[in-house]
């Protein structure tokens, strides 16, 4: 539950610390007072988007804080621990932050998190009832979650709507390949000529850059054995000149004199050596190589005339041979497609048909769920409506069959109710005000309570529109629905104040000249003024009489509920 709720610099609110307790709180005070504000905040906690026109004058951030008792709360506690946040005894403290400039940030127990993560939490601690909120119930999508909240289907619903992912996962493969094929088709001739010119050219990676190079040496074949046999010739010497081999001869005779005066020298030797042998080898391969050029002018024309049909397939599929070469394996497999697909299609549509007849099993039980829960919701609402002031109010749910099943199931789920003796039952938005669209809402909550698991209920101007006795009957439904709850409702009337177990009152005043807001916990005589207040005047004794029956008759009603259950237990 929310134990206690930290606002500062928010709207009029300079600082201020909400206490809350178990069961029904109830916030009270004059209008414009800031009770609307106190929400907005709260709803700001809880995810709502940020905007900078919130911060109180004069400051450059406005922070609200929520302090929350989760520790009979498995699955909120869960999900921090999924995120590597953690608690200490149960205690979750959400935090939200809005600077001057736009920017806003949330944490959760210190942890810096996103907004939507703040909001996914939040929801598992608080649900927000308002005017606006209860418009969600003019939402179809909202009361089929609704029907089948009560009617224990949701596993069901998300079953269908997995198998009708399923079906049109296949559909939209059906749809691709289908696509595709039509595609080859159409482009088959040119895609038959693109593949057979590149598979008949025989293609080998790398073989364009190995056809340069022997362009270029067989282009210049005269020249390069010219080139060797000079090589060879200066190194063994020729008519014309000496070799430089026979020249290394005074070379050896003087090192071998060097090492007679100096037999230190021996490594000259080695030197003289390595050089002579090395000239020996580069005259053998030098003769080897003027030997084996190729003089091939008709080796040198097919070179040229395949470098030709490489240039004009990269011209037309490059920029690269990969290139080429991927393209006609892609051609082709275009090609082998037109011949496949239509096995491939048969396939998919027999698996369609599995499909199909799976989506249509999971949505039929789908249908006999919401059959069942719709007359067992419309019943238990008609029960309630009396006690909320709408004593002739029917609420009859229809079920409109689809002709084929969808993502949310075989029907559409409406909402229809009758507010007053004679008329039909209408779609909730043709018929139903704010006052009773709130009173709608609270009827349904009052039903689903025990089913929802999150712990705090926040009602704000559900009072709206009515007074009196119907009043009462809604302070009496906020009491039951405090018994498995946590309720928090912003209020004007006495019947539902008086009903609270824990009444605070949010006054107006200023501090520096501008305009605050604050909040006390009322006990005792101070309650009985605020009632009183509330009821017209709390400087009439007769209101104050008043004030002071309302609370002792909710003080009454309490002690009777503990007489009464010894005997309920004895039956």
């Amino acid at each position: 539950m929310l134990s206690e709720l930290r606002i500062k610099n928010f709207a009029i609110i300079e600082a201020l610390t909400l206490p809350l307790s178990a069961g029904l709180n109830v916030l009270s005070g004059e209008t414009g007072a800031g009770k609307s504000i106190i929400v907005g905040a709260l709803g700001l906690l809880l995810g709502e988007r940020a905007n900078a026109d919130v911060i109180r004058t004069g400051s450059d951030r406005a922070t609200v804080e929520g302090v929350f008792d989760a520790e009979d709360r498995p699955e909120v506690l869960a999900q921090l621990d999924a995120r590597g946040i953690e608690t200490d005894d149960g205690q979750v403290v959400l935090k939200r932050e809005v600077a001057s400039t736009g920017r806003a940030r949330a944490w959760i127990n210190g942890t810096t998190v996103t907004a939507t993560v703040l909001a996914e939490v939040g929801r598992l601690l608080v649900n927000l009832h308002g005017q606006h909120e209860s418009q969600t119930l003019l939402d179809t999508e909202a009361q089929r979650h609704i029907l089948d909240a009560f009617g224990g289907a949701t596993e069901l619903a998300a079953r269908v709507r997995s198998a009708y992912d399923d079906v049109a996962a296949i559909r939209q493969e059906i749809a691709g390949l289908t696509a595709r094929r039509a595609d080859a088709e159409r482009r088959a001739d040119y895609l038959r000529h693109v593949a057979n010119e590149i598979e008949t050219s025989k293609l080998e990676p790398g073989e364009d850059a190995r056809l340069e190079d022997e362009s270029h040496r067989l282009a210049h074949a005269d020249e390069l054995r010219t080139l060797a046999q000079s090589v060879a010739a200066a190194l063994d010497g020729g008519p014309d000149a000496p070799a430089v081999r026979d020249q290394l001869a005074a070379v050896h005779r003087a090192l071998s004199g060097l090492q007679r005066i100096d037999p230190s020298l021996s490594r000259l030797q080695e030197l003289y050596d390595t050089a002579y042998y090395a000239l020996d080898e580069l005259a053998r391969q030098c003769d080897d190589y003027a030997g084996a050029v190729d003089l091939d002018p008709q080796r040198l024309a097919d070179v040229q005339q395949r470098r030709d049909v490489l240039f004009r397939l990269l011209k037309k599929y490059g920029p690269t041979l990969d290139d080429v070469i991927e393209t006609g394996r892609r051609s082709r497999r275009e090609l082998d497609l037109v011949d496949s697909a239509a096995f491939d299609i048969r396939q998919l549509e027999r698996r369609e048909t599995e499909a199909r007849v799976h989506l249509g099993e999971a949505a039929a039980a789908l249908t006999a769920a919401r059959t069942n829960a719709a007359d067992r919701l419309a019943r238990a609402v008609d029960e309630v409506l009396p006690e909320l002031g709408l004593s002739d109010g029917h609420l009859a749910i229809a079920l409109d069959r689809r002709d084929t099943p969808g993502a949310a199931g075989a029907e559409d789920v409406e909402f229809r109710v009758t507010l007053n003796a004679g008329h039909d039952p209408r779609p909730l938005a043709r018929v139903a005000s704010g006052g009773e669209l709130s009173r709608v809402m609270l009827a349904l909550t009052t039903i689903l309570a025990r089913l929802d698991r999150v712990p705090t209920l926040v009602f704000d101007e559900v009072d709206a529109g009515i007074g009196g006795r119907v009043g009462s009957q809604v302070g009496a439904t906020l009491r039951r629905v405090a018994a498995h709850h946590q309720v928090f409702a912003i209020s004007h009337l006495p019947p539902i104040a008086a009903r609270a177990h824990h009444h605070i009152v949010v006054s107006k005043g200023a501090r520096g000249g501008v305009t605050t807001a604050d909040v006390r916990v009322l006990d005792g005589e101070a309650r009985v003024l605020e009632v009183a207040r509330m009821l017209g005047d709390p400087d009439r004794e007769v209101a104050r009489a008043h004030a002071r029956e309302l609370l002792r008759g909710e003080g009454k009603m309490e002690k009777g509920k503990r007489r009464e259950e010894p005997r309920e237990r004895s039956r």
